[in-house]
């Protein structure tokens, strides 16, 4: 009889063996002498209350109309009417920082990648002409380390700030055995809005629209495999004096410059009009990002001889022999954003952003029927091949 039970349960229930094995080994050997707590686990309960008590300051700071940064519940509250909107339409925005945790963790700049987070997820907001309005995090770990996590979490905070959205709730996942201690992974989350009939889509750019660049501040959150890759392999220390800029801390400072957030610029230019289209430059730089605002029929001329190639790109060119085509293609290359606008408005556009938040705003080409041409024309690339 016990034997047929057996084989009924494996049949229907499979999942269940494993559990049966289990209990009878526990009830067959001797009883655990100690009390477990989850902390005997590696999981330590008072410590991320203590989290949570550290970062309430960081979230409360972010507060916008509509929302609440009031952190504890099992989800954020945020009310639309309250921030304005009469009609809107959401935007969502998932995005994590990628292989640049690695650079934090051997650098110890954590704060950096927390403003990342926010930038990758909100600039995607921003490039569907919507405003960012609220953010969450996921923040995982083998094993918690309360500084370091106030330290990334402080950084999202900055981030929020700047992105004119509020840090409404998040995850803090101590997992061991899942990750080695010292390493964590984030994932971030924004919803941004717009008044209905105001969104940009991938039809309205057309031939003979400006495109106007504005500056990265750096490498960004793209492409730091390669990095890293040219990193070992040319033996650059990351303590010792950044060969391109001498106002940095050391290498480790100049490579981990977090991602601009272009919340204000995008809300200028929006406000002015004519914006027919707004690229956010993140994984597949200059080659594959610009075609994703505009349909199959036109090409985007970037004059490349229009904006110097900053010293941190020519330094990763030159100490890793990358061609300029394969730059292009990885990395931003000191265009963290383009905005494509209506001819008749570009002046100003331009103007407005020039004498606000992008002084160093310039136009860098236009769109051009496609023809037999790709997506992306790099004109005068060999402009880049100068630079130094």
């Amino acid at each position: 009889m016990p034997i047929m039970r057996l084989d009924f349960v494996k049949i229907v229930y499979p999942c269940l063996i494993s559990i049966i094995i289990v209990e009878a080994s526990m009830s067959s050997g001797q009883k655990q002498s100690k009390s477990l707590k989850y902390s005997d686990a590696g999981v330590d309960i008072d410590e991320g209350d203590a989290l949570i008590r550290d970062i309430t300051p960081h979230a409360r700071r972010t507060k916008r109309a509509g929302a609440s940064t009031d952190l504890g519940g099992f989800g954020g509250l945020f009310d639309t009417k309250s921030a304005g909107f009469t009609d809107p339409i959401l935007v969502a925005a998932t995005d994590g920082v990628g292989t640049k945790l690695e650079l934090a963790k051997t650098t110890g700049r954590h704060h950096a990648v927390g403003i990342d987070l926010v930038a990758m997820c909100a600039n995607d907001i921003l490039a569907q002409g919507a405003m960012p309005l609220f953010f969450l995090d996921y923040f995982a770990t083998g094993r918690l380390d309360r500084s370091m996590a106030i330290d990334v979490i402080s950084g999202i905070a900055d981030g929020c700030v700047e992105a004119n959205c509020a840090l409404i709730g998040g995850e803090t996942a101590e997992m061991p055995g899942m990750y080695p201690s010292g390493t964590y992974d984030l994932a971030g989350f924004c919803i941004g809005a717009a008044e209905r009939g105001t969104l940009l889509s991938p039809g309205q750019p057309k031939v003979g629209d400006i495109a106007i660049a504005l500056r990265s501040s750096g490498i960004h959150s793209n492409g730091f495999s390669l990095v890293r890759k040219i990193i070992e392999i040319s033996g650059a220390m990351l303590d010792a004096p950044a060969p391109f800029d001498s106002d940095a801390d050391d290498l480790g400072a100049a490579l981990m410059a977090p991602t601009r957030i272009y919340q204000k610029a995008t809300a200028a230019a929006l406000a002015i009009g004519g914006v027919s289209g707004i690229v956010h430059v993140t994984g597949g730089g200059l080659i594959e990002n610009p075609p994703r605002v505009y349909d199959k029929g036109l090409s985007f001329r970037l004059d490349c001889s229009a904006v110097a190639l900053p010293p941190i790109f020519c330094w990763l060119r030159d100490t890793g022999n990358i061609e300029l085509s394969e730059l292009a293609r990885t990395f931003n290359c000191g265009i963290g954003l383009i905005i494509y606008v209506d001819a008749s408005k570009a002046d100003e556009v331009l103007k407005a952003l020039k004498s606000g938040p992008e002084p160093e705003a310039c136009i860098i080409g236009n769109l051009t029927e496609r023809d037999d041409q790709p997506a992306v024309i790099l004109d005068q690339l060999n402009h880049w091949h100068r630079q130094k």
